[in-house]
């Protein structure tokens, strides 16, 4: 909210980089919670500058590029990644479905 708003603050930066970083990264990491913690960390710190690198990078193919632009674009990619990881466009979730046993 800090970067969304014209507030002159020295944290303002500091925290805008934080989060163009820490949201994707989180997001991803709560979406890839069936893999192993480092694995999970790694592929969560890479994709989040992957999304910023691609968001950047199409923000300035088309002339809109602007910090309050890239800011609100990874909130809302990282909101629909943290959609992705809770299943809501699942029909069904993984503890519903029903496993065969063929010992029985």
């Amino acid at each position: 909210m800090l970067a969304c708003i014209p507030l002159d603050s020295p944290m303002r930066a500091p925290l805008g980089l934080f989060f163009l970083i820490a949201a994707p990264a989180e997001a991803l990491f709560f979406a890839l919670r069936r893999r192993e913690p480092l694995t999970r960390a790694v592929a969560s710190l890479s994709g989040a500058v992957l999304i910023d690198l691609v968001i950047a990078e199409i923000l300035a193919r088309v002339h809109v590029r602007s910090v309050r632009g890239e800011i609100m674009t990874v909130a809302v990619i990282s909101f629909l990644l943290f959609l992705l990881g809770t299943g809501v466009n699942s029909s069904t979730s993984d503890r519903s479905r029903k496993v065969k046993n063929p010992k029985t």
